[in-house]
């Protein structure tokens, strides 16, 4: 083989071996950019229901007793089950990662795989995109949830409930 046979498959090699690269990076950023457009839709969707309501008269207001929040997370079953977590007012943060706030040893738990977080009187559960779900009842969870105390639910194979 000549030498500019030789330099013309290096450089066709090099610029297949770029376009394979490029093609890699493009993939990724659509998908990015799906799931943000699926995020953008659904809000999108909600505050165009919301404009679409009649406005509607306040009903008066019943004072009831104050509920309170509950303070403990106990973890049922599970790799870390019989553990249990003292609840604050800050969002608790569950996962296998040792950052978050209820580290699960748990191999069906994501890094980062949901968050609670407290909301006037009541707590409420949302998935972080994990691979394998959130379930409170066998329903996988795709938007944040109110959780009442003693209601259990499941993050990866691990069951947590909140205790007042």
């Amino acid at each position: 083989m000549s030498e500019l046979t030789v330099a013309l498959l290096r450089y066709g090699f090099l610029a297949l071996l770029w376009v394979f690269i490029l093609g890699i990076v493009l993939s990724q950023g659509r998908d990015l950019a799906v799931d943000r457009r699926r995020r953008n839709r659904g809000r999108g969707a909600q505050a165009q229901a919301g404009a679409n309501q009649a406005p509607q008269t306040p009903a008066p207001v019943q004072q009831q007793p104050a509920r309170q929040l509950p303070q403990t997370l106990l973890v049922l079953q599970g790799p870390t089950g019989g553990r249990s977590y003292q609840l604050g007012s800050a969002p608790v943060l569950m996962g296998r990662s040792p950052e978050c706030t209820v580290p699960l040893e748990d191999d069906y738990a994501s890094g980062r795989h949901a968050r609670l977080f407290p909301q006037g009187s009541r707590w409420f559960l949302e998935d972080l995109g994990s691979t394998n779900g959130t379930y409170i009842d066998e329903q996988r969870l795709t938007r944040a949830v109110p959780v009442e105390a003693g209601r259990p639910f499941r993050v990866g194979k691990s069951v947590l409930e909140l205790r007042a």
